[in-house]
């Protein structure tokens, strides 16, 4: 299948200009601020004609995809993940005929990313109002279609803001931007927000923020263990103690790694060493697995809210009550979020543990085969390359042998280690959910890189280019 047919109709949709000349560090700063700003913005305003009643079946994934319900949020960067996720699948998997390494093919993937990430935005839209509005049937079809037009816009706006950044006139990615500051936003409501938590059974009482209701606890002489779980999933000390160890965890396994010598077989003296990291694929199988997920729990709804409790068959797969999945095949794919909810239902936690950890290794392996990370990709980059490993010939054959001692168990490993990781924290409650977590570190340990390199290239110009600007 080529792309190349539908560059007319990828032309037609609105883009950002790069930047004529090379930008400077302040300059990406203020627009990466202005965007983030923005984002931010777009987080509060409510959508005109929606009313958000009743439980959100999505919350937690909302964490992960940047996203606010019942406002221009909604959408958040679901479709502009879903989008580059299925290219990059259909283009490693050889179904799309690119070749990314020329510079011509990777801007129409773009533009087709862009156009595919619209799509999706018109389809996710035009289902929430169709499907998951309840208040919708109490309202006339042009304020239907009011709902419907907002959605597009703040969706292709955000598409737009991400392109801003990735452009060169911000730093990173706008996705990466938006995962941050809502994972960030997520986990400073958690701690500070003053706001009353319902009093008993469904709460205690006190400040739904764990730092108020810690100084409500310690102003009444109460036990300040009494907050390490509270009822109701409110934030806890477990939550707080979960979300540093899993940072903490994190860092220290992003240090371990294999470094295998190497050499060029023309430079005599030249020296290096070929890092493979223990978390080789990184949290790519995760954002699959836990995409896997809401994708089922977006396809179950569906269909409860088409053929409703009376299907004895779908009983099996699913079922809400009061907008909440209490039951189904789908019921065990979706953990519990706190302690009490996991000592409730030890089993539906076996379930999603199980299945994060499988799922994470299935993607591993896949992921390592399409993004050409496998032994014998990496073999031929470095033959290509024109280096060697001292003491085996240079042959394909013998560097695939010796890498694909590290690279397979290493692919296995890190999937698994990722998928319980994501699990574990997700029981305690972990402030920002175990996966946004994960993404959090990695986005900010890609920043802090990328910052040295930009500072690095504004000091010395001449090294630019080393580092693609």
């Amino acid at each position: 299948m080529s792309l190349h047919k539908l560059q007319p109709l990828f032309s037609l949709l609105p883009t950002v200009v790069k930047p004529i000349r090379r930008t400077r560090l302040s300059e990406k700063f203020f627009w990466t601020g202005l965007v983030l700003i923005l984002y931010l913005i777009m987080c509060e305003v409510p959508l005109y004609g929606v009313a958000v009643v009743g439980p959100d079946p999505f919350g937690p994934a909302r964490i992960i995809f940047a996203a606010t319900r019942g406002t221009l949020m909604e959408l958040g960067i679901g479709p502009i993940i879903t989008a580059g996720l299925i290219l990059q699948v259909l283009v490693g998997a050889g179904w799309i005929k690119l070749d990314l390494s020329k510079p011509r093919d990777r801007a129409l993937f773009t533009s087709a990313s862009k156009f595919l990430a619209v799509v999706f935005t018109g389809i996710s839209a035009a289902a929430l109002v169709l499907l998951f509005y309840p208040q919708i049937a109490a309202i006339t079809p042009p304020i239907a279609t009011i709902i419907f037009l907002q959605l597009m816009a703040a969706g292709i706006l955000v598409i737009l803001m991400d392109e801003l950044v990735q452009k060169g006139w911000g730093l990173g990615s706008g996705i990466s931007l938006f995962i941050v500051a809502g994972v960030t936003r997520e986990i400073a409501w958690q701690c500070f927000s003053p706001l009353p938590a319902p009093p008993p059974p469904d709460g205690d009482g006190k400040a739904f923020g764990l730092f108020p209701a810690l100084m409500e606890t310690w102003m009444r002489g109460e036990a300040i263990w009494d907050l390490f779980v509270r009822i109701g999933g409110l934030p806890a000390l477990s939550g707080l103690v979960a979300m540093i160890l899993v940072f903490a965890t994190i860092i220290y396994l992003r240090g371990i790694r294999v470094e295998i010598p190497i050499a060029h077989f023309r430079v005599r003296g030249f020296r290096a060493r070929f890092p493979i990291k223990l978390l080789y694929v990184s949290v790519i199988p995760a954002i699959f697995a836990y995409a896997l997920a809401m994708q089922l729990l977006f396809l179950a709804q569906i269909l409860w809210a088409q053929l409703g409790p009376e299907n004895p068959l779908l009983r099996y797969i699913c079922v809400f009550e009061g907008g909440v999945l209490t039951g189904g095949l789908i019921y065990y794919l979706t953990p519990p979020y706190s302690l009490p909810e996991l000592a409730a239902n030890p089993l539906r936690g076996m379930a999603y543990l199980l299945f994060m950890v499988v799922s994470c290794i299935a993607f591993s392996v896949i992921w390592v085969q399409l993004s050409r990370m496998d032994a014998r990709s990496v073999a031929k980059q470095l033959i290509d390359g024109g280096m060697l490993v001292p003491g085996y010939r240079r042959a394909e054959q013998a560097v695939v042998s010796l890498l694909d001692r590290y690279i397979s168990p290493i692919t296995v490993l890190s999937g698994g280690l990722i998928g319980l990781i994501a699990a574990v924290s997700d029981f305690t409650g972990a402030f920002g959910t175990g996966l946004g977590i994960l993404l959090t570190v990695d986005i900010l340990y890609n920043y802090y890189q990328l910052l040295m390199r930009e500072r690095i290239a504004e000091a010395y110009p001449a090294l630019a280019p080393f580092f693609g600007r």
